[in-house]
C-alpha cells in the first residue's frame, strides 16, 4: 500500500509541475525558428550528443537525446537556464536558447531513433529488469515502469530511459541531490526522484542503468 500511495503521489506531483511549466511557457515557444538557425544549433548539439543524438562516451558520458520526450527536454533546458540544475557546460549552452528554440530542438530530437550504444555489463541486466518492473518494496522504491512506461520510453514530463547510456544514468542517479533541485523555491521533477535515487544502492542503480541502456 505504501508503494501505491507513493506512486500516486509521484504522478500527482509531476502533473502539477508539468501544468505549471506549461503555463509558464505558453505563448513563448510557438514562434517559428528560421531553418538556418535551427540547423546550426542542431549541428552544435551533435558535437557532444552524437550525430543522431544517440549519446557519446568521451571524457564524460554525454546523454542520448534521441527519442526523448519534448516536454522533459524543455523542462531540463529551462532548469539549466534558471540554475536549478547544475552543469557548467549546459549553463553556457542553454542560457542563449529562446523559448522557440527550446521547442524546436526538443521536437527535432524526439523524432530521432538510432540504435542504443550498449556497452553495459550484461550480467546486470536481469537484476535491473526486475527492479524496473517490480521496484524494491523494502526500500519503498516503486517500479520504474510506473512512471517511465513499461517500454521505458517515457511520456510528457516523464523522461525516456530506453537506450540511454548506462554510465550516464548511473552517474545522474548516484549524484542526484548534487545536481538537481538546486533552487528549493522552484521545485521540478527532481523533487520527485530524489527520495527514490537516495533509496537505491549503487549496485541497484548500475543494474537498472544496464537494463534500460539496451532497450530500443
Amino acid at each position: 500500500m505504501k508503494l501505491i500511495g507513493l506512486r500516486l503521489a509521484l504522478q500527482t506531483a509531476l502533473l502539477t509541475v508539468a501544468v505549471s511549466a506549461a503555463g509558464h511557457a505558453e505563448g513563448k515557444g510557438n514562434a517559428a525558428v528560421p531553418k538556418q538557425e535551427l540547423d546550426a544549433k542542431i549541428a552544435y548539439c551533435k558535437t557532444c550528443h552524437g550525430l543522431s543524438g544517440q549519446g557519446f562516451r568521451g571524457s564524460f558520458p554525454m546523454p542520448r537525446l534521441a527519442g526523448q520526450q519534448p516536454e522533459y527536454l524543455v523542462n531540463q533546458l529551462q532548469a539549466f537556464i534558471e540554475r536549478r540544475r547544475t552543469n557548467p557546460v549546459m549553463f553556457n549552452v542553454a542560457h542563449v536558447l529562446s523559448p522557440s528554440m527550446l521547442t524546436a530542438l526538443s521536437t527535432h530530437f524526439k523524432d530521432l531513433d538510432p540504435k542504443p550504444l550498449g556497452g553495459a555489463p550484461k550480467e546486470l541486466v536481469a537484476d535491473g529488469k526486475k527492479i524496473y518492473e517490480e521496484g524494491i518494496p523494502s526500500a519503498e522504491v516503486p517500479p520504474c515502469g510506473s512512471c517511465h512506461g513499461q517500454d521505458a520510453k517515457g511520456s510528457d514530463a516523464f523522461p525516456r530511459l530506453a537506450g540511454q547510456l548506462n554510465d550516464y544514468v548511473a552517474k545522474k542517479l548516484l549524484n542526484w541531490s548534487k545536481e538537481r533541485g538546486q533552487d528549493p523555491a522552484k521545485p521540478d521533477n527532481s523533487a520527485i526522484m530524489q527520495p527514490i535515487a537516495h533509496n537505491l544502492t549503487e549496485a541497484q542503480v548500475k543494474a537498472v542503468a544496464a537494463y534500460v541502456s539496451y532497450l530500443n
